[in-house]
């Protein structure tokens, strides 16, 4: 019984801090599959017991509301879902009774109330009896009405989330990579409790109603789906739903998971509610849970595989993240082969090992992870060298809480190519040497293999091909058109490569200043002094000083050096001069559309190569 009792103990601390981390700091420190194993766990052992301690994640309903927004306690409490996974157990729970089966949203609950048609008040959930007032934010979701019909006292209740697409957005803006999100309920729950609502609308925050809880005067018939569809009358999006009888429930349960696959809105499973809403009231409810509705979660698929490798990602910011390489196997409709570790601490817990036979599942049905080592052979080497650029590695402890602590790998090398990703990322891109196919994230790919030291070693992937038509979303067809365009880039300007070497404030025009001040001649540039360089008109000290700090280094000067060979710079005509061509001294505007030229910007290069000026709107200045 000691034992049983110290258990209790131990998991329900475990699952508070969770909860907490979860839930009032954004940070996710075990997976969904591992937080509902051991809360089944604790909840198996209090029935075994007969004891439920206090503090218990089986009985408390949440977390205090933060400091920093007004506080206000609701009405009637808002109770969690008691929950299964099993349809089975939803069709005993549906019985003779028809039920809504609608999505359960993974974000932020949220209550609104409209006095006289009007948007009064907001309130999150917080601890379920007192939440946080975020009326100014709620202003700025992007689907919530304003103003409604009905002119009576309406209070709902409802989901605010941010989807995928937006997630993803968001993410791919922020250059750390430790600093991005770690899924779209934490993003949300950051957005809808911001401080200033700019930042909440530029979120794009939205909002579905999942249930009424006051609207007097109104006749729903005794029916929650007519009240979810009135809500829609009103203008408010609501939660998709199906009514269904006991009967109807797997089919239905799969219909729901045949959609997740494709639903641009987090969810991780499903509500089942009593549509009878005076025989749902009268059952009452327990201390923690309402008896009218139960949350269905997904029963994660689980496949059995083998550990192929470990894939040792770099980032910009030094991280390098383990990537765990397996036997591809299929999951919830797709073929899946790779998953993240995310960190040194989860791949020592996990004991990995190459060979090793894991079991994986996808999170939410989206998310591929780790669920479990069966051999834990515990024999993967930590690198000390990175992938990218051969530096030395160092591993480092970071506390998050008082008794736990993360371990990352980082690599120490400040000019590690996975670093300047940024600077690869520029020398594709269109005004440099235009790569198409070359995305910062599939760059980031090839330098975590090592395919990419130098600007380069981009001219030289072929080499890598066998690796590259295997990696996830590539394939022939798409290496072949990725040849095809680096081949096409070899035929360049000096504008363009002097731009696409990255120097501090050189942009496309100040690049184009400098090429024609020196004959498009790229050694007499390399060599420049400061003040030459300064002699040129709209440059200035702080540029030309940027140009001769970047020549100046060796490492510059040997990528350079490497990168010419491998292409064919086109000179300008300079036969003619400016003058000849009539261009010198004159400014134009070009607008509409061209015919001689590629595009916009090839036409502007071909004026300013013959001393013309382009300026980007119409004023008296234009010749």
């Amino acid at each position: 019984m000691n034992q049983k009792l110290e258990r209790m103990k131990e998991l329900s601390a475990l699952l508070t801090e969770a909860s907490r981390a979860y839930y009032q700091a954004d940070e996710e420190i075990m997976s969904n599959l591992e937080y509902d194993r051991l809360y089944d766990e604790l909840a198996a052992l209090e029935k075994e017991t007969g004891t439920v301690l206090a503090g218990s994640p089986t009985i408390s309903v949440g977390y205090e509301a933060l400091e920093d927004l007004p506080k206000e306690r609701h009405e009637a409490p808002m109770l969690s879902l008691d929950k299964t996974k099993s349809p089975e157990a939803l069709a005993e729970f549906a019985g003779d009774h028809a039920i809504l089966l609608s999505w359960k949203l993974d974000g932020l609950t949220v209550v609104l109330t409209y006095q006289e048609g009007a948007l009064v008040k907001a309130v999150t959930r917080g601890n379920g009896e007192i939440g946080e007032v975020i009326t100014n934010n709620a202003r700025v979701f992007q689907n919530i009405p304003l103003r409604i019909p009905y002119q009576g006292e309406l209070v709902l209740r409802g989901e605010a989330i941010i989807t995928y697409p937006e997630f993803l957005r968001i993410n791919e803006e922020i250059d750390d990579v430790e600093a991005r999100y770690k899924n779209p309920r934490n993003l949300c729950s950051g957005s809808v409790r911001q401080l200033n609502n700019e930042i909440t609308a530029k979120r794009h925050v939205r909002f579905y109603a999942f249930a009424l809880v006051k609207a007097d005067g109104v006749d729903f018939q005794n029916s929650r789906g007519k009240q979810l569809d009135w809500l829609k009358n009103q203008g408010f999006e609501a939660v998709e739903y199906k009514k269904v009888t006991a009967a109807q429930v797997p089919e239905t349960v799969q219909w729901f998971a045949e959609k997740i696959q494709h639903y641009e809105v987090p969810s991780d499973g499903l509500v089942a509610l009593y549509d009878d809403i005076a025989y749902g009231r009268s059952l009452g409810r327990t201390a923690k849970f309402p008896r009218d509705s139960i949350a269905f979660k997904w029963k994660d698929e689980t496949m059995e595989t083998r550990l192929q490798a470990i894939e040792w990602s770099p980032s910009r910011t030094g991280l390098i993240n383990p990537v765990a390489i397996f036997e591809p196997v299929e999951l919830e409709g797709s073929t899946v082969s790779r998953a993240s570790v995310h960190n040194i601490s989860i791949l020592r817990s996990l004991k990995l090992g190459i060979g090793d036979r894991i079991m994986v599942y996808k999170a939410n049905m989206i998310i591929p992870q780790i669920a479990e080592n069966l051999t834990k052979s515990d024999n993967v080497e930590i690198p000390k060298v990175c992938p990218a650029c051969g530096g030395a590695t160092e591993l480092r402890s970071t506390s998050l809480r008082e008794t736990d602590t993360v371990e990352t790998l980082y690599c120490t090398n400040e000019k590690c190519s996975a670093k300047k990703i940024k600077s690869f990322t520029l020398f594709v891109s269109r005004d440099a040497l235009n790569i198409e196919g070359l995305s910062e994230a599939t760059l980031e790919k090839f330098i975590g293999h090592g395919f990419i030291h130098t600007f380069a070693d981009i001219f030289h992937l072929a080499k890598h091909r066998e690796a590259i038509v295997q990696m996830e979303g590539f394939g022939e067809k798409s290496y072949a058109n990725l040849i095809q365009s680096i081949q096409r880039a070899r035929e360049t300007t000096l504008p363009r490569l002097i731009y696409g070497l990255g120097i501090p404030n050189i942009g496309v025009a100040n690049a184009r200043l400098i090429c024609r001040s020196f004959a498009y001649e790229l050694e007499p540039i390399r060599s420049a002094t400061a003040e030459r360089l300064s002699e040129i008109e709209g440059l200035g000290e702080v540029i030309a000083a940027a140009v001769v700090d970047y020549f100046a280094d060796a490492d510059n000067q040997r990528a350079l050096d490497q990168l010419v060979p491998e292409l064919r710079v086109e000179k300008p005509d300079l036969s003619a001069s400016d003058s000849q061509q009539g261009l010198s001294g004159k400014t134009f505007v070009i607008t509409g559309s061209v015919e001689h030229f590629a595009n916009r910007n090839e036409l502007k290069a071909f004026i300013e190569e013959r001393g013309g000026n382009v300026t980007g709107s119409v004023t008296n200045k234009p010749d």
